[in-house]
């Protein structure tokens, strides 16, 4: 009983972690020659880790799929608090809106 519980919450864990924004985009045949282009700009072929704009991508001849490093605040006060995208660390931020110097508490993000 105790391995199954383990197991459970093993489990539980792995899928709030892998709960993140993904997308593909294929290519045609000698499309993607040179490497992988997103919103303007050429990455190259391989791993990516981050993208200008917070992705972490792989990148081939036939294919490129990414997935956000970010996760959308959904459960905080929005009467006193706004999201505010921190491009730096890749994420959003929950700030007071009287004082966006102070941090709110967020209790639920998606991917």
């Amino acid at each position: 009983m105790k391995s199954f519980l383990a197991f459970l919450v093993a489990m539980a864990i792995t899928v709030t972690l892998g709960d993140a924004y993904c997308w593909s985009k294929m290519y045609k045949p000698g499309e993607a020659k040179d490497g992988c282009m997103l919103n303007g700009k050429l990455y190259p072929f391989g791993n990516i880790e981050r993208t200008d704009d917070c992705y972490s991508c792989g990148c081939s001849e036939r294919l490129m799929e990414c997935c956000s490093l970010f996760h959308m605040p959904i459960a905080y006060d929005n009467k006193k608090c706004k999201v505010v995208f921190n491009k730096e660390r890749c994420d959003y931020d929950v700030v007071q809106k009287k004082d966006p110097s102070k941090m709110c508490p967020v209790y639920a993000r998606v991917g």
